[in-house]
């Protein structure tokens, strides 16, 4: 387990991520897979699950609290966010979307004081506990004072709703204004091999601070995985289509990288996932590692993550290789 910042609240090295299970859920046998997928991550020992409200607009944190009844509260770590609001047209604008019926709906940025108090008690419904470990702004919202903000999340762990607070896709300078109210304890960023621009500002910062950093997308949304290629075709409504990593040369380059890595995986009898995984669990700072599962299988190919140690030559080769990639301007 490791510690987040300078909080009490224990961590696995990777946590559940639980956005895929809130957002395609689509009848009783989806549903019963991802409640599967959780109890099958806590079973292997990853007890940490990162979750949201807008994930499956509240079907994720249902699906959460329904897979840990009966377990005992204190054995695993809930990881959720507040600060995204589709049910008004209150806040800053941030993008169009739809529900599952296919509808449209619209998705702003709130995060005052009134919404962040109420965001905590439905997500305390939802997930169905009476506290949160983790408590984190989704985004940054350019409508509401930060001081305000996290002056709320000050009020709910004074309530014992809350252990800790963190942010997530917060700018070193938002990061400093929100400790001036609060203590946070992390950031939570995109981070992978081939898109490290946190360790511009954001990382010395986390450092510095004595914050953890929780690195979303450690597989650039499956470019790592080494299965995709250049010739992929992506389905209608894939946001990866046209994404500056997924064009044909960024495609190129990045398999490239997991072809000079590979030797290190096949040491280990582990998969490029696995290997890509490992060595983000070995970057400063990165106390809780990101992945997402929806069934079984991929929460077990996963958890192989943390089955072996990485020598200090290997991570130097991986090191080496990582530094010498770069994105083809777009």
């Amino acid at each position: 387990m490791k510690v987040l910042g300078n909080s009490s609240v224990k961590v696995t090295p990777i946590a559940f991520g639980a956005w895929a299970i809130g957002g395609w859920m689509w009848g009783g046998a989806e549903e019963a897979s991802a409640i599967a997928a959780i109890r099958a991550s806590y079973d292997n020992g990853i007890t940490t699950i990162d979750t949201a409200p807008v994930y499956g607009f509240g079907k994720s944190e249902e699906l959460v609290g329904r897979a840990m009844q009966g377990i005992a509260r204190d054995k695993y770590q809930i990881l959720t966010k507040y600060g995204l609001n589709w049910k008004s047209d209150r806040g800053e604008f941030f993008f169009d979307t739809k529900f599952d019926d296919g509808s449209p709906v619209k998705i702003y940025k709130l995060s005052s004081r009134e919404s962040v108090i109420q965001e905590c008690e439905d997500s305390l419904r939802r997930l169905k506990t009476d506290y949160i470990d983790l408590l984190q702004i989704h985004w940054p919202d350019a409508t509401t004072p930060i001081a305000e903000t996290m002056d709320a999340v000050k009020e709910l762990i004074k309530q014992g709703k809350v252990r800790a607070a963190g942010v997530c896709n917060y700018t070193a300078t938002q990061v400093e204004e929100a400790l001036k109210t609060l203590d946070i304890v992390s950031n939570q960023v995109p981070y992978s091999m081939i898109n490290r621009d946190i360790e511009k500002e954001v990382l010395p910062q986390a450092i510095e601070k004595k914050m953890s950093i929780i690195p979303y997308s450690p597989l650039q949304r499956g470019l790592l995985t080494g299965k995709i290629k250049p010739d992929h075709q992506f389905n209608d409504g894939d946001t990866r289509d046209g994404n500056k990593f997924y064009t044909k040369e960024n495609i190129i380059r990045a398999n490239r990288l997991l072809e000079r890595i590979k030797p290190v995986a096949d040491a280990h009898n582990a998969t490029l996932s696995q290997l890509v995984i490992n060595w983000t669990t070995r970057q400063p700072a990165m106390d809780c590692v990101l992945v997402g599962a929806r069934n079984e299988q991929q929460v077990k190919e996963n958890v192989k993550a943390l089955s072996f140690t990485l020598g200090d030559d290997e991570l130097a080769m991986i090191n080496e290789a990582v530094s010498a990639f770069e994105l083809a301007a777009v």
